[in-house]
């Protein structure tokens, strides 16, 4: 079908910055190698400074530029709204806009607190009975190599989950010279290393074993509890105290679980791992195979088959490059790579279509909700002295 056939989807954004941009390409992008059931209109760009979002339209051919978040909800010609902003404003939007009738596609984690994730999914499920859908950004989840790793675990490959192992490693935050960010303030972030990456893990882990955490022992830590102001430094250095502010989040967090299934976990989330720019690492270990992805080398997923002959046992490198892969059939020739960026548009296309089918997308806010609760255990654990703190299950 061509795409001038198809019917159109009015996209509006707000944020502009990282996430913005990865958003950008993945709308832009949907239609070049997919066929989505509809075509995505990138119609407004939103953000308070006005010049660099409209620096963002001019690189991705969003079609006009709003300022107030609140006009570019109530534009007609908007149909779904994207959220890329901090998490403090993630309730206060996706709420206003799925009580306009509008779909929502929100970034991770879904909310800062849980009862703001509450009140997402509880105007999330009252919009879904008049045909408004959405769904929270857990990228992740769109990579090829574990998007065939929740297919295996499916399918029974690697028998009963009984041991995982998750880790998201950074080292940005390493030099005590770093400037304070958003990212480090408590009322604009809800945590730090845990919720910003963490939370990755976190729904990566239950995502692939189709499981739940029922419950959680966690320590974090905050290594460097004051931080220059933007600006503040001149040269290399800044004078201690001197135009500085404090860190009010985790610099780590690294905690124990127990899966719903019976199977043990241990996570870490740390922004100081000397040489880690963007390690994402899983192991999940069953009772007939395991499966093993590290994210600084995306297109590979190692699968051992516990069944297989002594002779040949061990770990098989799998290139998920092949057409029978997810996702990957609409790109290119086997063996040549995909990247970061690609799980954006995978994202957008998985959308699309669901909307275009009348279905649910996911992962759902209620999935979103999930690791909120989650997050607000291992920071309950933490404060208690890495006491075991449990996670209710039904929801």
């Amino acid at each position: 079908m061509n795409g001038e056939d198809q019917p159109g989807l009015g996209i509006g954004m707000i944020g502009y910055s990282f996430m913005g941009m990865a958003h950008s390409q993945g709308w832009r992008n949907a239609r070049s190698f997919f066929d989505p059931a509809l075509t995505p209109r990138l119609v407004a760009i939103g953000g308070r400074d006005g010049a660099a979002a409209a620096d963002v339209a001019r690189r991705f051919d969003w079609h006009h530029v709003e300022t107030d978040w609140r006009a570019l909800v109530a534009r007609d010609d908007v149909d779904l709204v994207d959220i890329c902003t901090p998490g403090d404003t993630h309730a206060e939007i996706a709420i206003a806009a799925l009580e306009a009738g509008k779909h929502v596609l929100c970034e991770k984690p879904l909310a800062n607190t849980v009862d703001e994730a509450w009140a997402m999914v509880e105007a999330a499920e009252k919009a879904r009975v008049h045909g408004v859908r959405s769904m929270v950004g857990f990228t992740y989840r769109r990579v090829p190599a574990i998007a065939l790793a929740r297919r295996l675990v499916e399918q029974g490959r690697i028998g009963t989950v009984r041991h995982v192992r998750a880790q998201y490693l950074q080292d940005w935050l390493r030099d005590p010279r770093s400037p304070l960010t958003w990212r480090l303030q408590k009322d604009r972030a809800g945590s730090g290393a845990l919720g910003d990456i963490g939370a990755h893990i976190i729904d990566l882990t239950q995502f692939i074993t189709g499981e739940r955490l029922e419950g959680v022992s966690a320590l974090t830590e905050t290594f460097v509890r004051e931080r220059p102001l933007p600006g503040a430094v001149h040269g290399l250095s800044a004078q201690a105290g001197e135009g500085a502010g404090p860190v009010t989040v985790d610099d780590a967090a690294v905690f124990i679980g127990r899966f719903s299934g019976g199977g043990l976990a241990t996570f870490e989330a740390t922004r100081f791992a000397g040489g880690r720019k963007n390690a994402i690492r899983l192991e999940i270990n069953g009772s007939r195979g395991s499966l093993a992805f590290d994210f600084e080398e995306m297109n590979v997923l190692h699968v051992y088959d516990d069944t297989a002959p002594s002779s040949a046992s061990g770990f098989t490198r799998v290139l998920v490059t092949e057409p029978d892969h997810p996702y990957v059939s609409a790109w290119w020739p086997a063996g040549h790579l995909l990247g970061y960026e690609h799980s954006f548009t995978h994202q957008a296309v998985d959308l699309l279509d669901a909307l275009a089918e009348g279905r649910d997308p996911t992962p759902s806010f209620a999935d979103g909700l999930a690791v909120q609760r989650v997050l607000a255990a291992v920071q309950t654990s933490a404060a208690n002295g890495a006491g075991w703190t449990p996670i209710p299950l039904d929801a």
